[in-house]
């Protein structure tokens, strides 16, 4: 191999590997957090901690220059505001990005991707409650 394959060759595969890690997060769906029970599926308990990849819907956000919000399983006009962990939905998911969020339509899909957390927490500043979100995450559109 000449000088300038070798060059070719190694460029290549170093821009490639960028793009080979984000297809190596595990990809989910909502629904498949959650068993019928409400209990946490074996793919969420295994992937707790880890980054994983959900398509969704952005909610319109509780507060303007913040850097939370909920995905949701469909286009909705309005959030899905929950009270207590009783009466969390399975088909949202709270998510606390890396920076202020650009607020992307309620109906344009997009992708997020973040750390996996499990477990009830309630939001000190805003008082949502969560049993499940992404946390430290980006989103882009689908």
């Amino acid at each position: 191999m000449n000088r300038r394959a070798f060059f070719a060759t190694a460029t290549g595969a170093a821009l490639a590997a960028p793009f080979g890690a984000l297809a190596a997060e595990p990809q989910v769906r909502l629904r498949e957090l959650y068993n019928n029970d409400m209990s946490f599926t074996p793919f969420a308990l295994g992937n707790e901690g880890i980054r994983v990849a959900i398509e969704g819907f952005m909610a319109p956000p509780l507060k303007a220059e913040s850097s939370f919000y909920v995905l949701t399983n469909r286009p909705m006009a309005v959030c899905p505001f929950c009270s207590s962990e009783a009466e969390w939905p399975n088909d949202i998911l709270a998510v606390y990005a890396q920076r202020v969020v650009e607020v992307i339509p309620f109906n344009v899909k997009i992708v997020t991707r973040g750390t996996l957390e499990l477990g009830t927490y309630t939001d000190p500043e805003l008082g949502f409650v969560s049993r499940v979100r992404l946390v430290d995450a980006v989103q882009e559109r689908a």
